[in-house]
């Protein structure tokens, strides 16, 4: 069962993606057939060919390699390293106008966008799952050993500005410019100036952001100040034999307080059974409301049986996701925020001093990934549709950019061509095209190499050792 599951997904995430890339395909190759233009190769993916078919003088692949599709138009500038050569060349062929030339690359896009436009229609009506604690910029956890404890941050406290910014989210994908996560990320000083209120008193701080350490062969840290967003600690299982078990903790108790101290968050619990690691193991009390009921708990963590590298443990998992709600954005502000998205990133990839680099993009390998976890989450079908709505406005913005072999590039060259009154040497364009392709392919393969290190990684992370306690005595 759990072999077909992950086949089932494999599909949906295959059916997905092509048709993302079918669609914006498919808008070249109607317009090339609107204005008359030889339509010799429609293909998805590159490489070499898995399934090809020629219908009605065009020949329709599928290709080996998952990193977009193309349409193979040899009156306009053409990619023999990635299309191959030709069965005609331009001369062989009636000239095509400028007009005609800007009408077939703009095609695209406009497909993409009008596809994201589709989406956002869907994800208005179904909704979209959100995470209510994402729209606090309360901190719930401050690591003890971490520059926003040392600047005298604490679980909490509510954050007002970053770096000069007002901020009123934690970390959610969908607002960035607002979001506490994407202010400290694109933060160029050497101090983060950050504002913030406890017990109705304003203050501002200066944190000193850290990278954590990485190996060449993973992506460079990003700016961190060790914080985490304040939830609800609700207990999802407790170990047999743990602590936890033994004291009678049941799933859906909820933690509320510390030794007396209140919590915003599990992080708290998880920090003070860490902290015990190396030290004298001392009692917990941990204070759980259940129902309308209200009581403490004073546990003794143990070291478990497996893994037997594990701290002293209360033996409990938490509940993630608590708080989640559906949201009905309309088809509007789901396009305003996903172009806000990639205008955004490339502000902070060309920002002077800034840490995000061309190393923390994803591609079609993270695409993939993205794809295979929403499917896999027990409400993705909606995660799916809205991802979908931002992919596309993404695959739409990007395809504008005014570079050879992408749409934009076409466009540039057909205006070129326009004030110049001539069409540009087909030897010249042909060298631009191949040389910017194989640039591109490489980048492709750079940034694959990252997106697939990642996820490895992170598969090898999820695979979790079973906590394991030993028998009561």
């Amino acid at each position: 069962m759990t072999i077909l599951h992950y086949i089932l997904i494999a599909l949906e995430v295959v059916l997905v993606f092509n048709l993302i890339i079918g669609v914006h395909e498919l808008g070249h190759f109607l317009a090339a057939r609107w204005r008359g233009l030889k339509v010799e190769r429609f293909a998805i993916w590159f490489g070499k060919p898995i399934w090809k078919k020629k219908i009605g003088g065009v020949e329709y692949v599928l290709g080996s390699i998952p990193f977009g599709g193309y349409v193979a138009l040899p009156q306009m500038a053409t990619m023999e390293a990635i299309e191959g050569k030709t069965d005609e060349h331009a001369e062989q062929l009636p000239p095509v106008s400028s007009l005609d030339k800007i009408i077939v690359a703009f095609a695209g896009p406009l497909f993409s966008f009008s596809l994201a436009v589709l989406f956002a229609v869907a994800v208005w009506q179904v909704g979209k799952p959100a995470n209510n604690s994402d729209n606090s910029t309360v901190i719930g956890w401050v690591d003890p050993t971490g520059p926003a404890w040392q600047a005298g941050l604490r679980a909490g406290d509510t954050i007002l500005e970053v770096d000069g910014h007002a901020v009123r989210h934690f970390s959610p994908v969908s607002s960035m410019t607002d979001s506490v996560t994407w202010r400290i990320v694109t933060s160029t000083g050497t101090n983060i100036p950050i504002k913030y209120s406890r017990n109705g008193k304003e203050t501002t701080v200066l944190v000193v952001p850290i990278h954590q350490a990485t190996k060449w062969y993973e992506r460079k840290s990003l700016r961190r100040i060790m914080i985490t967003a304040a939830d609800r600690a609700l207990i999802g299982e407790c170990a047999s034999n743990s602590p936890s078990a033994l004291a009678g903790l049941k799933e859906g108790d909820e933690v509320v307080s510390l030794n007396g101290e209140k919590i915003y968050s599990f992080g708290a619990v998880i920090s003070a059974e860490s902290a015990m690691s190396n030290t004298v193991v001392k009692p917990l009390t941990l204070g759980i409301v259940r129902g309308t009921n209200r009581f403490d708990c004073d546990l003794l963590a143990v070291k478990p049986k497996q893994p037997t590298n594990a701290p002293p443990m209360l033996g409990i998992s938490w509940l993630i996701d608590t708080n989640v709600v559906l949201e009905h954005p309309s088809p509007a502000d789901q396009i305003r925020l996903s172009a806000g998205q990639i205008f955004n990133t490339f502000g902070a990839l060309f920002a002077k001093n800034s840490d995000v680099g061309v190393q923390q993009l994803g591609g079609a390998v993270m695409i993939i990934r993205v794809y295979s976890n929403l499917f896999d989450d027990d409400d993705g079908w909606r995660r799916v549709l809205w991802f979908s709505v931002i992919l596309n406005i993404n695959l739409a913005l990007l395809n504008l950019l005014p570079l050879p072999m992408l749409d934009g590039g076409h466009i540039l060259l057909s205006l070129i061509e326009v004030i110049r009154r001539r069409p540009s040497s087909a030897a010249i364009l042909n060298y631009v095209q191949n040389g910017f392709a194989i640039l591109l392919i490489s980048f492709m393969v750079y940034i694959a190499f990252f997106d697939i290190g990642d996820w490895v990684r992170s598969s090898r992370a999820d695979r979790e050792v079973p906590v394991v306690f030993a028998a009561p005595k």
